[in-house]
């Protein structure tokens, strides 16, 4: 069975690219889910099988930090691996990232090689 991915980015634009860039990298995943928020997200990772997420920090209704602090607070999702890609890059908020469960970070704009590099190891 293959893996599956969520990607969160209020840009359905940036959300393409992303895919695009995992494509591009080598990297298949069976199902490439969405969502424009934090909110989405959890709603998303409630019913689906999601094996990792790969979100934006600054997004409206409810932000990647905030997103990593709820998704903690529910047991059955907790454990699923989260990847901050984001213009913030400050080691200030990547570290609250990182302290709240996120697995890593990844800099926009990036390359389909830097996503290979990163999200390669975590899969």
């Amino acid at each position: 069975m293959g893996k599956n991915v969520l990607l969160v980015d209020d840009s359905s634009t940036m959300r393409k690219i992303i895919g695009r860039s995992l494509r591009q990298a080598g990297i298949e995943f069976d199902n490439i889910f969405e969502a424009g928020d934090g909110l989405e997200a959890l709603a998303v990772l409630e019913k689906e099988k999601v094996d990792i997420v790969l979100s934006d920090i600054n997004m409206p209704n409810m932000d990647g930090i905030s997103f990593l602090r709820e998704k903690a607070n529910r047991s059955n999702i907790k454990n699923i691996p989260v990847l901050m890609i984001s213009t913030e890059t400050g080691d200030d908020i990547i570290g609250e990232a990182k302290s709240l469960g996120a697995v890593g970070s990844i800099k926009k704009p990036f390359t389909p090689d830097k996503v290979n590099e990163i999200l390669g190891p975590l899969l």
